[in-house]
């Protein structure tokens, strides 16, 4: 006879809200997660001071890493990307303005839900 599964089983899997940062250039909006899990923090810290690497790689990785993990939504004029493989790509294409929007957004999102962590 089969064993019924625990009640814990069925439950749906939460799902950290999103956060909207507007006001980019071009009218761009992106959305970053309000959770981050304890082994991703630990990996942003390694990302952020991997002494293999130069001071400024380890930040653009640290960056880069930190995007992976919150980011939700990339929107310009009504053109929303949001599967984690298109919104790295689009990072990794953006503007001096469109970056420096995101990093500005990263840090006011961290200082805001992530106070215990260092912003790059």
């Amino acid at each position: 006879m089969a064993k019924k599964r625990a009640k814990r089983d069925n439950l749906p899997k939460l799902k950290a809200p999103s956060v909207r940062y507007e006001g980019g250039p071009e009218g761009l909006a992106i959305e970053l997660r309000a959770g981050l899990p304890l082994p991703a923090r630990a990996r942003y810290h390694e990302e952020l001071h991997d002494l293999r690497r130069s001071t400024d790689d380890s930040w653009q990785r640290a960056l880069e890493f930190l995007w992976e993990q919150l980011g939700t939504l990339w929107d310009v004029g009504g053109a929303p990307l949001t599967t984690r493989k298109h919104l790295l790509g689009r990072y990794r294409m953006a503007s001096q303005d469109e970056r420096r929007f995101v990093r500005e957004s990263l840090r006011k999102h961290l200082a805001e839900y992530f106070p215990e962590m260092e912003r790059p």
